[in-house]
């Protein structure tokens, strides 16, 4: 497609510190199905090192749902390996970013909530793997690399489903989705992996048992706001579990919970109120202002021909472990509850939306299992051992139906390996793509 023509814009070439970063938007059909239909823009910004200019590209997948593509200030970790070869694009994925961004204040624009529920079922996986597969051809690129990080797997999957003619290799990290099943499956095996995570933590911080205790109680008993305004509620307090997921940020909850209360003994009955660094990092823990799309859409990214039906709320009251204010406290994780559309301003509007989604049952199928048996595209990936979030034994039932998937098994990360150790994570699984083998 010409640069020119109106259905691909793109900026002059910034150079900066030896790289190159321009952007580009493409207008895409929100159906594919109906190409001729109404059109939503997506936005990608790339980057490359001005010694290669025409390198192959290499597309990037963000994990989420929902969450726009990183910006960098200058390239690192996995991104500067992969300048070592590739071009890099950073693709807002449709509905994040600067990609017809979905959210409470454009959502109404749609119509009443069954108008938005039905606009948003083309926000998942399969079509998110057809924007790509039209920018690579108005781009003019061959098949090309794709590297996937969690949600980014599962798009991978599609893709390697739906366009394999359009693919080089295949990259995945912390992203093996289960192909089928339906999300109780997931959660019932993450929320197992949380409960062990939480073990392992106040094993470390055994004092933080009392202190997450304290602080939910606190929460029950005195009113505490956000700096947005929204109250903080125990089990709200409770999604500060999301920090669990991370090799390091299993220390940054313990730096937070520190900060709670004033008073240097940590004990709430001498303290008045919590802290205001308290409430101000939990707030940038748990409001989903800038990424609605996760928990609209989290629980449906894994349906085929079924409905969520709350999945996580209900294996959450299946187990009966989870109460924030029970005698052993645990932090939950990314799990999604319907009373989150009830307490976070971001989310309210869209109560009835999700509702609308958790209750759909047509959704199409996101994987080809008779595809993926034959693949031919060289495809590596990681599987993490204490993984919280994309369970160890599922992606491997999933490594295993994959055609040629090399599989790289380790206990050395966590959820957000690639951002903890990205070049080797990149470099290893590039090698292992092209004929090696994964580390001992």
């Amino acid at each position: 497609m010409n640069p020119l023509d109106p259905a691909h814009r793109q900026t002059e070439l910034l150079e900066r510190g030896g790289f190159g970063y321009r952007t580009h938007v493409f207008r895409l059909p929100l159906d594919h199905a109906a190409p001729d239909g109404e059109s939503i823009s997506v936005f990608a910004r790339e980057i490359s090192d001005l010694a290669r200019p025409d390198a192959p590209w290499l597309v990037y997948f963000q994990g989420g749902p929902g969450f726009r593509a990183d910006r960098p200030a200058a390239p690192a970790g996995w991104i500067k390996e992969a300048l070592k070869e590739f071009r890099v694009l950073l693709l807002d994925q449709r509905g994040t970013g600067l990609s017809s961004p979905a959210n409470r204040k454009t959502l109404p624009a749609r119509g009443d909530a069954a108008a938005q529920a039905a606009y948003l079922s083309q926000f998942r996986a399969d079509s998110i793997v057809a924007d790509a597969e039209a920018i690579r051809t108005a781009l003019g690129s061959p098949p090309w690399t794709i590297l996937g990080q969690s949600f980014g797997g599962f798009c991978a999957l599609s893709y390697l489903s739906q366009h394999p003619e359009g693919l080089r290799e295949v990259l995945i990290t912390a992203g093996l989705a289960p192909l089928h099943g339906h999300p109780d499956r997931v959660y019932r095996a993450t929320f197992a992996r949380t409960a062990a995570r939480n073990a392992e933590y106040f094993a470390r911080y055994p004092a933080d048992q009392d202190l997450a205790k304290r602080i939910a109680r606190h929460l029950a008993e005195h009113a505490e706001f956000l700096p947005s305004g929204e109250r903080l509620t125990p089990h709200r307090f409770q999604m500060l579990g999301g920090l669990l997921g991370g090799n390091s940020r299993i220390d940054l909850l313990h730096y937070l919970l520190e900060d709670a209360f004033p008073s240097p003994t940590g004990r709430a009955e001498s303290a008045p109120a919590l802290s205001d660094a308290f409430l101000e990092q939990v707030s940038a823990v748990v409001s989903y202002a800038q990424n609605p799309l996760y928990a609209v859409l989290h629980e449906a990214v894994y349906c085929q021909g079924e409905a969520s039906n709350w999945s996580a709320a209900r294996v959450a009251a299946e187990r009966g472990d989870m109460d924030a204010l029970a005698d052993s406290f645990m932090f939950t994780g990314e799990a999604i509850m319907p009373w989150y559309f009830d307490e976070d301003p971001a989310l309210v509007p869209l109560r009835e939306v999700a509702e609308l989604l958790a209750r759909k049952a047509d959704w199409p199928a996101l994987y080809d299992p008779a595809r993926l048996a034959r693949n031919e595209v060289p495809v590596a990936a990681t599987a993490y051992f204490d993984d919280i979030y994309v369970d160890h034994g599922l992606a491997s039932e999933t490594a295993a139906a994959v055609r040629g998937l090399k599989l790289w098994e380790t206990g050395d990360y966590h959820h957000d390996g690639l951002r903890a150790d990205g070049e080797k994570i990149f470099a290893t699984l590039l090698a292992m793509a092209r004929g090696g083998s994964a580390p001992a």
